[in-house]
């Protein structure tokens, strides 16, 4: 203890602390799961995951075809999900084009179960299931969630959501529209408190089986560090 070492200057050291200054895609990318046909990472909030106005050359897609190109492979890969800019949260791709069709089935067979950790307004019931219809690319489709509340006072209450339906928005507008908006989120009339850095809405878990191994995949994403201090703000445990 107390030793201190130094090195000369040279340009291979120089090369070095150039390259550990920048992140490497390892660490940009934060990996929960990864099989030969099946790629699991951790979305950030504040992310997109296409690439759209404003996000075309730094978006979650663009990232993992980067990281995929580095390691020399060339297939494709790409997304068979999406979670909102401002959701956090496990995001599965897939690699090459007949692991996206198989995986893209799962989906469209409500066989991969996704629950999220959601902080609402107000004191819900223990439990729930809200049924109901909502829009939907144009047209009023049926959609589904399920809720249990983790944690709750006459301010707020922690949930964990289930969906059974994958409807853009849909736990943010069927929980604002059965009065319990969630915190952060100005589209549906959710209280903006200071310390809030963002809508609180995050996927912790992503639960199926893999169609191509046979095996339960369950994944699980704890609560990130820019939404947990705030349940303290509003009384609540986690």
């Amino acid at each position: 203890p107390g030793d201190v070492l130094v090195l000369p200057e040279s340009g291979r050291l120089a090369e070095l602390l150039a390259a550990t200054a920048q992140p490497s895609l390892e660490q940009q990318l934060f990996i929960l799961y990864e099989s030969r046909e099946i790629l699991i990472v951790d979305k950030p909030a504040g992310l997109a995951i296409h690439s759209s106005e404003g996000h075309r050359d730094h978006n979650l897609t663009a990232l993992v075809e980067e990281l995929i190109h580095s390691r020399g492979d060339a297939y494709q890969v790409a997304p068979i999900h999406r979670l909102d800019l401002e959701t956090s949260g496990p995001v599965l791709f897939g690699k090459g084009k007949k692991a996206c069709s198989e995986l893209g089935k799962l989906f469209m067979c409500h066989e991969v179960e996704k629950s999220y950790l959601a902080l609402v307004s107000g004191k819900t019931p223990g439990r729930g299931l809200i049924h109901s219809e909502v829009p939907s690319k144009g047209k009023t489709k049926e959609a589904q969630t399920a809720f249990q509340a983790l944690d709750r006072n006459d301010q707020a209450s922690l949930l964990k959501v289930t969906l059974y339906t994958g409807r853009q928005h849909q736990i943010r507008r069927q929980l604002a529209e059965l009065g319990h908006p969630l915190f952060g989120d100005r589209r549906y009339q959710g209280q903006q408190p200071q310390g809030l850095p963002r809508l609180f809405l995050h996927c912790c878990q992503l639960a199926f089986v893999d169609p191509f191994s046979g095996s339960p995949v369950e994944i699980n994403s704890p609560l990130p560090a820019d939404l947990s201090p705030f349940l303290d703000t509003v009384g609540l445990r986690y």
